[in-house]
């Protein structure tokens, strides 16, 4: 699908990606989020019946759809085999080995240690509280420097490219 220049220069109609997690050990899961990855604490409710939930601010979000293959082929050069449910949370951070080391000691099960990945990115993989499957990465490289690497680019560019392979 590709956007036109009126729906380019609009709004957008979505504001904030929310990921909602339900943890059956909900104080070791907030530890682990906000203490130890380091997410900080936007806001908290409580309700009748003991009810509770912390939103804790990600940073920007964004939403990536990968296909079957695409998934398959992070997961080998990442893991080095078939790991991830079909959803994976992924956090960009400031250093991937350092927090490796605060994940590990918070209780997260390594699924696999910080890995330099073909798009220039350092990624480590975890099993985490609330039953979550993350991983964290570090860019190693600033986005102007990977676009000339092959394979990176956008949909719409790729389609362009297609059209030029005829």
């Amino acid at each position: 699908m590709t956007l036109s220049k009126d729906s380019e220069s609009r709004s957008p109609a979505v504001r904030q990606l929310r990921l909602v997690v339900e943890a059956e050990d909900y104080e070791a899961a907030l530890a682990f989020y906000r203490d130890a990855l380091g997410l900080p604490e936007q806001a908290a409710f409580s309700g009748g019946d003991g009810a509770h939930v912390t939103i804790l601010d990600a940073g920007r979000a964004t939403l990536e759809i990968a296909n079957p293959a695409q998934k398959r082929m992070i997961d080998d050069v990442e893991v080095g085999r078939q790991v991830a449910p079909k959803i994976r949370v992924a956090f960009e951070v400031d250093d991937a080995q350092a927090t490796t080391d605060r994940l590990l000691s918070a209780g997260a099960d390594q699924v696999a240690p910080p890995t330099v990945t073909p798009w220039q990115s350092l990624n480590a993989r975890f099993d985490a509280p609330a039953g979550l499957h993350i991983s964290v990465f570090q860019e190693l490289r600033s986005l102007q420097e990977r676009e000339s690497l092959d394979g990176f680019g956008t949909e719409e560019g790729r389609q362009a490219d297609a059209g030029t392979d005829s």
